[in-house]
């Protein structure tokens, strides 16, 4: 077990570091109601709205929860001209974000996913999106900041949800850049690219995605390892944790060392964004110096306290420490 003063030793050092977020931003609006009758319309609950909220989503949730955890965020990626995209970078901004990478596609709407919640249950959700990859201009706009921010930053994330900010282009001068300057380089994949982020530090895919990648089930513990060690083969990257729901996570390091690490979750309440916190709180850690092990472990408290909140949810350094202090 990793002493606590080590853990809060790393945690302490959070608010001391730089990261670069580069990927997929989004808006994601709740719209929160109550349903008391089925319409006449149609076999389908009408939901009475009591209130609207709005919260950075895809690439814009691991800025607020890097934020949230005391660091200094780079952001960069990509908005369409409208309200919502305004409303985005002002929402990061507000949480401290360096927002000067994020830049304006004129081809698309900033993405919205709204979701319709009744009694604390999701009832439908819809999303307004182009998924284009960009080029161009822009693709050029993005490499360039992050050649620019890399000297300043700690580690670098690309949070990939398939939306067209990350590229192959994009990927293999990011890596490239990142691997010259030594720094840290996590992504939250997406399984259409899984095997094209080749030499990065980490990979943090769930269990489900990791089958995709091989298009095959993966039933049990066994099978899961089986996949985890062929694709970290296969990525040369130094670390792949897989993130299991209920059941934890498992840690693949390149010196053959296995690690299935038990959820800390005590309730769960909500699973939405729970991706964003595990690799911003496993980045931040790799960026203060911490051993994979370690980033591994204080990743999985914060998923752990995530969880069991309702909505696109943060952690803060005070309730990871207490967390700790539990265990």
């Amino acid at each position: 077990m990793i002493p606590r003063n080590r853990l809060e030793g790393i945690i302490r050092h959070f608010k001391k570091t730089a990261v670069l977020v580069v990927g997929d931003l989004m808006m994601d609006k709740f719209v929160w109601g109550k349903v008391s009758r089925i319409s006449p319309e149609a076999p389908v609950p009408v939901v009475e709205v009591t209130r609207e909220s709005y919260m950075p989503g895809g690439a814009g949730n691991v800025v607020n929860n890097l934020c949230s955890m005391g660091s200094k965020v780079l952001v960069s990626g990509v908005i369409g001209n409208d309200r919502i995209g305004e409303q985005l970078v002002g929402a990061l901004s507000a949480r401290t974000a360096e927002t000067r990478g994020v830049f304006v596609d004129q081809s698309r709407p900033t993405i919205l996913k709204t979701r319709i919640i009744a009694h604390h249950q999701q009832v439908v959700r819809f999303d307004k999106e182009v998924k284009e990859p960009i080029k161009g201009e822009l693709l050029d706009n993005i490499i360039n900041y992050i050649k620019e921010s890399l000297p300043r930053v700690n580690a670098l994330i690309l949070s990939d949800y398939g939306k067209g900010v990350i590229t192959r282009p994009l990927l293999h001068k990011a890596i490239r850049m990142a691997r010259q300057s030594h720094t840290p380089i996590t992504v939250d994949p997406k399984v259409e690219h899984f095997f094209q982020y080749k030499g990065v530090t980490c990979i943090t895919p769930n269990h489900q995605e990791t089958g995709q990648a091989l298009h095959k089930a993966l039933p049990d513990q066994t099978s899961l390892v089986e996949a985890g060690k062929k694709i970290l083969k296969r990525l040369n990257s130094q670390a792949l944790l897989i993130t299991q729901g209920e059941q934890g996570m498992t840690l693949f390091e390149k010196n053959g060392k296995v690690t299935h690490i038990p959820t800390m979750a005590r309730e769960v309440f909500d699973v939405t964004g729970a991706g964003d916190t595990v690799i911003s709180v496993f980045t931040l850690a790799l960026a203060c110096g911490a051993k994979i092990i370690e980033a591994a472990h204080l990743a999985n408290y914060a998923a752990g306290i995530v969880v069991g909140k309702l909505g696109t949810a943060t952690t803060t350094p005070e309730e990871l420490m207490d967390r700790i202090k539990e265990r």
